[in-house]
């Protein structure tokens, strides 16, 4: 997949999550996810939870 397509498919996931992680990258590896979270509190330890493993996170929501 080009970056190109990959960049759509980020942006069609963005519009499904409004409150929650959409996506996940690290290195060339890319993961599309749908969790979406119910407060701030738990967007923030979802996101801390990813980044310790060395992922950029992709999130909707007030904790960006």
């Amino acid at each position: 997949m080009s970056r190109k397509e990959y960049q759509g498919l980020l942006k069609i996931a963005k519009e499904q999550v409004p409150f929650g992680v959409y996506a996940l990258e690290k290195g060339d590896y890319a993961e599309l996810r749908n969790d979406k979270c119910s407060s701030a509190t738990q967007l923030k330890e979802l996101k801390r939870q990813f980044k310790q493993q060395g992922f950029k996170v992709h999130v909707n929501g007030k904790d960006k």
